[in-house]
């Protein structure tokens, strides 16, 4: 019979690269609270777990997997739910050490080298730690995606960040404290909990993406993605696959991350995001999030042909992972992200017709709208601090002047309209 796989925050996107897994007739996945009731307004972590296992205890079926690949709070969600029912899952500590970003800094100190210098912010600070020079980035140690990540000049500007985190810090820090309880904290961390903040010096360069996994036996990384943001700005453009670094740079980049996930002994898929600098050489790792990037689904599936959740999958369902290698019918693949860079209300968007007829006509395009007509742009979900998306271009090409090419005849096409 086939494994009932259930999925926190299971959405349309990324149903489609699952049903395509390579052996997908084996698993039934089923959606396990929506995007919107796990991610939107204020986060009730214990209503949340309350919630997805009264639908679990519902199901007349076996549960044979929890799995997710969205950040907080799904990333801590899983491994708790899974202890519960008795699935695989990485460990609640591990995923912890990842997630709490002063934590995670703290064990990479112990493995690598590989990262800027850092000092925990207390909210009424009025200067940041010593060890941490201008120009520098002052983030809570937890939050969603960039929400309420400043880079700061000067002392002026880092009380600003901080009086605008004291005011949002609470919609992520208090469910964040939540799922700290359900663990054995270091008394380091525990005293810091989730309503502190990070400084960390501001690193500059190439930014890529390692793919991987701990299986428990062996660690492996599976795929190297580069990520640009819009040229003199610290806001995101595109992610592109393969990397286009050289050879010597990914092995690095691989080094240091099975090093960093040894130390924390996440047994779990990852994603590790870095900086690499082309004038002198230097690597900095910026985040380690203890799960698949969602957003590089679609780029696996059209380069290697089958996206990165079939990893996922596997470990969850007592499997080993299996990676087809440029199997895709694609050479290079690229998520764009289509941002304005002033506040608006969306006066006109694509219709659904409209945005077929793209996909039609652009072979190895799909395009996804995340603003709809009378939107305001900063009201929408997981906005960064600089900018605003308002919709989602997946391209696959053969080379990558033809990703470009058909990502700006995609943007042409698209008919939108601003006020």
């Amino acid at each position: 019979m086939p494994k009932n796989v259930f999925v926190l925050g299971l959405d349309e996107q990324n149903r489609k690269p699952l049903e395509n897994l390579q052996d997908s007739s084996e698993y039934r996945f089923h959606p396990l609270l929506s995007v919107e009731e796990l991610v939107e307004g204020e986060i009730d972590l214990r209503g949340l777990l309350d919630q997805a296992n009264a639908q679990l205890e519902a199901f007349e079926g076996s549960v044979d997997a929890i799995v997710g690949y969205w950040d907080f709070p799904v990333s801590s969600m899983v491994p708790i739910l899974c202890h519960h029912w008795g699935l695989p899952s990485a460990s609640l500590e591990a995923v912890l050490k990842c997630e709490h970003k002063y934590w995670s800094r703290l064990e990479q100190a112990k493995a690598i080298d590989e990262h800027p210098r850092f000092g925990l912010v207390e909210l009424d600070d009025e200067t940041p730690p010593e060890s941490v020079g201008y120009p520098m980035w002052v983030k809570p140690v937890k939050a969603y995606s960039s929400e309420l990540a400043f880079r700061v000049d000067d002392d002026e500007g880092f009380r600003s960040a901080l009086a605008e985190i004291r005011a949002g810090i609470g919609r992520v820090g208090n469910p964040f404290e939540f799922a700290l309880s359900y663990a054995d904290l270091p008394p380091e961390i525990a005293e810091v909990g989730g309503h502190h903040c990070l400084a960390e010096e501001a690193v500059s360069g190439r930014q890529v993406t390692v793919e991987g996994y701990n299986d428990g036996d062996e660690i492996h990384v599976y795929g190297v993605i580069d990520s640009y943001n819009y040229e003199g700005t610290p806001c995101f453009q595109r992610y592109q696959y393969p990397s286009r670094l050289p050879r010597e740079v990914t092995d690095r980049l691989t080094d240091a991350s099975k090093r960093v996930i040894t130390r924390i002994g996440l047994r779990s898929v990852f994603n590790i995001e870095y900086f690499w600098n082309q004038e002198t050489g230097a690597i900095h790792l910026l985040e380690i999030n203890p799960r698949q990037s969602q957003s590089h689904a679609m780029l696996f599936e059209q380069v290697d042909g089958v996206s990165n959740h079939q990893c996922m999958v596997h470990l969850a369902t007592r499997r080993p992972p299996e990676m087809p290698h440029r199997q895709g019918p694609y050479a290079v693949a690229a998520k764009w992200f289509c941002r304005r860079f002033s506040d608006a209300v969306v006066r006109r968007a694509p219709t659904l017709d409209e945005v077929e007829a793209v996909q039609r006509d652009i072979p190895g395009v799909l395009v996804n709208p995340t603003a709809r007509e009378g939107d305001r742009l900063s009201d929408l979900r997981g906005q960064d601090s600089y900018s605003y998306n308002y919709a989602i271009v997946n391209v696959g090409a053969d080379t990558e002047d033809e990703l470009k090419d058909k990502y700006e005849r995609c943007v042409r096409a698209l008919p939108y309209e601003f006020d």
